[in-house]
């Protein structure tokens, strides 16, 4: 049996060799492994700024400061799991619908072998494609959303596919258990009272940013978890979750978010979930020269990864 892990940075320096995320192997394979960590560099959905397709890149370059042992979790993921840089997807720039089915073309023969995938992104649109692989294998799953924006809206310029849109085209789509779903972090200004209301309407629980602040931390995370239960479930976080002070590369920042410190606990307390897949979308570059974003990114990825690490520990 193959076992995949990171570079040693005291055989190798850290900024030597081929970038990867976390200085994983490029490999293509689903056998031996128990995550595959996979770009999609797509942000042809944006409706802002562009430039997130490079936000894998970003990623992979400054992950390499990464180190495997997660403290608060007092585990070491090298020791508990296998896993490689997939590479990416290879996205049509120009066409959604045809980068969709080549999301799922890349991602089925991991998914149906029982590899957790962890996408990086791109904007928020790649979400959809990414439920439309793990839906074949676990049908409909509770989605755990930490944003500052819904992204149900119904359509953007009359169409349906958007970064702003994904979660209604996923819930109509039959790929979302909207009843253990739940959105968290949601604020900024809107166009109407129903930017605030679609989503519980459509069945989603909603915690916003507001609530958030008057609620507290802890009891969010005993929300989420509640809310969740024993369901198959995916964790979507977008940046822009946090602060702009903290997170500046982004295409659609919110004041008044929360703190680098603060979204990695959220993280990190949710290992009782039984997450079936993971994604960090909408970094971007661009406007992240000094990549504070991009680090960030790349340890809310980290903290998937020991989050399969702790539930592989305890089987």
């Amino acid at each position: 049996m193959n076992k995949y892990v990171p570079l040693n940075s005291l055989e190798v320096p850290r900024f030597a060799d081929i970038k990867t995320y976390m200085r994983l192997p490029n490999i293509k394979t689903t056998k031996d492994i128990d995550y595959a960590i996979v770009g999609v560099p797509f942000d042809t959905a944006t409706t802002y700024r562009p430039g997130a397709r490079f936000g894998p890149a970003s990623i992979r370059d400054i992950s390499s400061l990464i180190k495997p042992y997660n403290i608060p979790h007092d585990i070491n993921v090298v020791d508990k799991l296998s896993g490689v840089d997939y590479g990416d997807v290879p996205v049509n720039p120009d066409f959604i619908e045809d980068t969709y089915d080549r999301m799922v073309a890349t991602l089925d023969p991991l998914v149906s072998n029982g590899v957790i995938p962890i996408c990086m992104g791109g904007d928020h649109s790649i979400t959809l494609g990414e439920l439309r692989s793990i839906a074949k294998k676990h049908g409909p799953v509770a989605l755990v959303h930490f944003d500052s924006h819904f992204d149900t809206i119904d359509t953007y310029f009359g169409k349906k596919y958007n970064h702003g849109t994904v979660f209604r085209r996923a819930l109509e789509e039959g790929l979302i258990d909207v009843e253990h779903s739940i959105q968290v972090g949601m604020r900024g200004t809107f166009y109407s009272v129903e930017d605030m209301t679609d989503s519980e309407d459509l069945g989603f629980k909603v915690i916003t940013s507001f609530k958030m602040r008057e609620l507290g931390i802890n009891e969010v995370i005993e929300q989420i978890k509640e809310r969740v239960g024993g369901s198959k479930a995916f964790l979507t976080f977008d940046i822009d979750f946090i602060d702009p002070a903290y997170a500046p590369g982004t295409g659609t920042p919110e004041v008044g978010g929360w703190t680098s410190t603060e979204g990695l606990k959220l993280v990190r307390s949710l290992k009782d979930i039984n997450f079936v897949g993971y994604d960090l979308v909408e970094v971007l570059p661009m406007l992240d020269p000094s990549q504070i974003t991009a680090f960030l990114g790349a340890n809310i990825m980290f903290e998937f990864i020991s989050i399969i690490a702790v539930q592989k520990g305890v089987k």
